[in-house]
């Protein structure tokens, strides 16, 4: 066993096939840590995911902070900012999109049992503390939680992003 290069793991990456790449959103929302937000854009990067959504305080590259967490992902990574939820929300819904809030409700469904179609997803976390805001999970079509085992009750946002896009890649892929 040898570890691959760096040259070699990009030939190898790009030859496969990513399932979020062209209808899978990440929508990140009043995300305080810039930290999370970079680690955000590289799990995205990692995944293939088609775009990150950034709005309310979310902070925005270009900033160091993001930066250094992202190692440059944010460059690679298609993204923008939403001014208007409303709006955006709308042209989801337009376009075709299951919505889909990464939130603990009454009504969640484990990530693990929920039924991912091939429609257009897109997956919205929010506060790091106060999580989804109740103006996003309104129009959330369903909303998924991760199992959990522990005294505590919820994960870093950014660790919680890379285990949901794991999930709906592993329900997505073909091959």
């Amino acid at each position: 066993m040898r570890k691959l290069t760096t040259k070699q793991i990009l030939q190898r990456n790009q030859q496969r096939a990513a399932p979020l790449k062209h209808n899978f959103i990440l929508w990140m929302h009043n995300i305080r840590s810039m930290h999370n937000v970079g680690s955000a854009f590289r799990s995205c990067d990692a995944f293939g995911v088609h775009e990150l959504w950034l709005s309310g305080y979310t902070p925005i590259p270009p900033r160091p902070e993001i930066t250094k967490t992202a190692i440059g992902a944010e460059d690679h990574v298609a993204w923008k900012q939403i001014d208007n939820i409303s709006s955006a929300v709308n042209q989801l819904k337009e376009s075709g999109y299951t919505i889909v809030a990464l939130e603990q409700t009454d009504s969640s469904i484990p990530l693990h049992d929920y039924q991912a179609s091939s429609k257009p997803t897109c997956l919205i976390l929010g506060n790091e503390v106060t999580g989804v805001d109740t103006e996003l999970l309104t129009h959330a079509d369903a909303c998924v939680e991760i199992p959990q085992f522990g005294m505590k009750h919820s994960l870093n946002v950014s660790v919680a992003a890379g285990v949901a896009l794991y999930a709906f890649y592993e329900k997505l892929k073909t091959e």
